[in-house]
């Protein structure tokens, strides 16, 4: 299978919640040299996009959307460990969290494989997780980053508090604060005053690399 195969082939897969299948593929794309991150974007999360959108306008079941997600996980964390060893680590260390009020954490999950597999040092916060303990949590781990995902319009206010907080603490300057999901904007990253935003998975990798590399350079 060629490469605009396999990426429609897992593609496929989120759609049909067939973790066999999942598995299948990304054995087939370390057998043929295709990059792991390239499958995950444009295969896996494509297809993930689209399971998400088809619940939204009711042609899936909750119990559809649990068992494709669930596929999305499983397929996400085995390419992880395919690539986690493949890199020098990075100088740096990244905390991130899926803000409190909101329960979604795949994209979440694909930012931290790629940032991972770019050498970087992760801390995941897990998902609904409150300002105040992602505070804390950067501060135990003398983090250098602090990554926010919002995936709800109306949890998107969690990351101005965060930068509201750590203004009132005197540690604003200390972290680089990068924001993303589906509902963030460039617009509202400026307008919250967060350093950095990030489309996708593998944008936040880029620049997260070149920020901890100025950093340390």
């Amino acid at each position: 299978m060629d490469k605009e195969g396999l990426i429609k082939a897992c593609h496929k897969a989120i759609l049909d919640a067939d973790e066999d299948r999942a598995m299948e593929l990304i054995e087939e794309a370390v057998r043929i040299g295709l990059d792991l991150l390239e499958l995950l974007r444009f295969g896996f999360n494509a297809g993930n996009r689209e399971v998400s959108n088809l619940f939204e306008r009711g042609e899936i079941s909750i119990p559809e959307l649990i068992m494709s997600t669930e596929t999305m996980k499983n397929a996400t964390q085995r390419i992880e460990h395919l690539i986690n060893t493949r890199y020098a680590k990075t100088k740096g260390t990244i905390v991130i969290a899926t803000v409190e009020g909101d329960i979604h954490d795949i994209g979440k999950g694909i930012v931290i494989t790629t940032t991972r597999a770019a050498g970087i040092n992760v801390i995941d916060l897990g998902r609904d997780v409150p300002v105040d303990t992602i505070i804390k949590q950067a501060e135990r781990y003398n983090a250098d980053i602090i990554a926010t995902s919002a995936l709800l319009t109306t949890t998107l206010i969690e990351q101005k508090k965060l930068e509201e907080k750590l203004r009132k603490l005197g540690l604003r300057k200390k972290y680089i604060t990068m924001v993303g999901g589906g509902p963030c904007t460039q617009r509202w990253a400026r307008k919250i005053g967060a350093d950095v935003y990030c489309e996708n998975a593998v944008e936040a990798a880029k620049k997260a690399t070149e920020l901890l590399n100025r950093k340390y350079s």
